[in-house]
């Protein structure tokens, strides 16, 4: 269960393990600590059940479905599943257009994934902490006393992986919402590039800035599951890992010089992430001041809405107005607010995130990534954030730095850089130029080779995990 998807994978061929077996073990840490924690807002036990028999009688018959056949999945509820229904985080079901199958759905089914259900998101993903006010929001599983939020929007997925409810995790990314789970609940997630897998058949939050992301329970494995998923890999995942821990060489360049991802983080959070890369630098990384202006830039334009607010606000209006009165208040009060853009503004704000783009992309030539904390502030408690009051200003620090790579359309990972003062995962995040996912997974790999994979770094999370 702990194994990397690489030992398990070989493992299910060559029948030293079934993925029957490896399900069950899944299907239990999930009964025994769902009424608890909360990942899913529906576990689909049978077809988890249906796909593991169903791998396990084609390797049994020398057939091989594909890389992640057997192995258990949870897919955030933004992404349509054939024969369910699909909530988006909203108190009754999306329309029906947003219940079909999309690519990277159908990628999991034919290769046999064992699918365990659907985890929480907030309302149609339009927040980072992971507060749903209509579900009820997931509880973080590494503070066993209080009940702290998970990250989002993508609430459920960092979950399912501490709880052992899943070993990879579909989940989505508009201004941050693969990364903040990951970086809160520590583990893996990755940020793909606009453009690079397909959005078909996942509720959109907006159609400029949506991105479809993988967590996973260290960089090994996402490089893993990103590999199976990849249209445009033509390797196994077992070679793509392979070759991309020989990629980089012994030195590679993280660029740390941009102020506006560093200023307005606490104190205890750059600690931790300055001590991991301290300790990187000592194992060869070489750190160099590297500018990017634009993450200043994005910044300022989340603070006024992007165009994300504006988005949504349009869809439900003109697509689903009878939700338009039931919406979760933490997430309304802001649609509402998109809703009082002009075209024209919708327009400028478009404009200025192409030159922000354009220019942000000539910012690696002296490094290979950009580093930062992931997330600029502790995880917060959800007493603290079930209001609006204290929920606006965390749910804007929540998503200072990972709205940086959304917006200038960059590549991005979070990976763990450790704990902080209160036992909390602290996020370290790499973010790459547009279209460069390989490169950026290689720098991940070599970091986590010499920080340690999660579970070595973190140690175990609190009880409230466990089976």
């Amino acid at each position: 269960m702990t194994a990397p998807l690489q030992r398990l994978t070989r493992d299910l061929r060559e029948r030293r393990l079934t993925a029957k077996a490896l399900t069950e073990q899944c299907l239990e840490r999930i009964e025994t600590s769902e009424n608890r924690l909360r990942a899913y807002r529906i576990v689909t036990a049978g077809r988890a059940r249906d796909a593991a028999g169903a791998a396990d009688l084609a390797f049994a018959c020398g057939a091989d479905p594909g890389p992640l056949a057997g192995i258990p999945v949870s897919v955030k509820d933004l992404y349509g599943i054939e024969g369910l229904d699909t909530f988006a985080g909203s108190v009754k079901a999306v329309p029906p257009a947003w219940h079909a199958e999309g690519p990277l759905v159908r990628r999991l089914k034919n290769q046999l994934a064992a699918i365990t259900g659907k985890t929480h998101t907030v309302e149609f993903a339009f927040g980072g902490l992971g507060v749903n006010s209509h579900f009820g929001t997931p509880m973080n599983p590494w503070d066993a006393v209080n009940h702290r939020v998970p990250g989002g929007s993508s609430a459920g997925a960092g979950v399912s992986l501490v709880q052992g409810g899943a070993l990879v995790a579909l989940g989505t990314d508009t201004a941050g919402s693969v990364r903040i789970p990951a970086s809160m609940t520590g583990t893996v997630g990755i940020k793909t590039s606009i453009g690079r897998w397909s959005t078909e058949g996942i509720f959109p939050l907006s159609p400029t800035l949506d991105t479809p992301g993988v967590l996973a329970r260290s960089v090994e494995d996402a490089a893993f599951a990103f590999a199976a998923l990849d249209p445009w890999v033509d390797e196994t995942p077992w070679e793509f890992v392979d070759r991309l821990r020989n990629d980089i060489g012994d030195r590679p360049v993280l660029g740390q010089g941009e102020k506006s991802l560093w200023q307005d983080c606490q104190a205890g959070i750059t600690g931790v992430v300055e001590t991991a890369l301290a300790e990187l630098e000592r194992a060869g990384a070489v750190r160099v001041e590297a500018s990017l202006p634009e993450a200043a830039d994005a910044q300022d334009l989340l603070r006024l809405g992007n165009v994300v607010s504006a988005e949504i606000a349009e869809l439900l209006a003109s697509e689903m107005p009878d939700w338009l009165d039931q919406l979760d208040p933490l997430v309304g009060s802001r649609i509402r607010d998109g809703g009082t853009i002009s075209a024209a503004e919708w327009l400028a704000r478009r404009r200025r995130l192409d030159r922000m783009a354009a220019a942000a992309a000539d910012r690696f030539d002296d490094c290979d990534v950009m580093v930062s904390p992931t997330v600029a502030i502790g995880v917060p408690k959800l007493d603290d954030v079930r209001e609006l009051a204290g929920y606006r200003s965390a749910n804007l620090a929540c998503l200072h730095n990972t709205c940086v790579a959304n917006s200038l359309s960059l590549c991005a990972l979070s990976l763990p850089a450790g704990l902080d003062a209160e036992g909390m995962p602290v996020g370290l995040q790499l973010m790459a130029p547009h279209g460069e996912e390989e490169h950026l997974l290689a720098v991940a790999l070599w970091i986590e080779d010499r920080l340690g994979t999660p579970a070595a770094r973190l140690g175990q999370a609190p009880a409230v995990s466990a089976p």
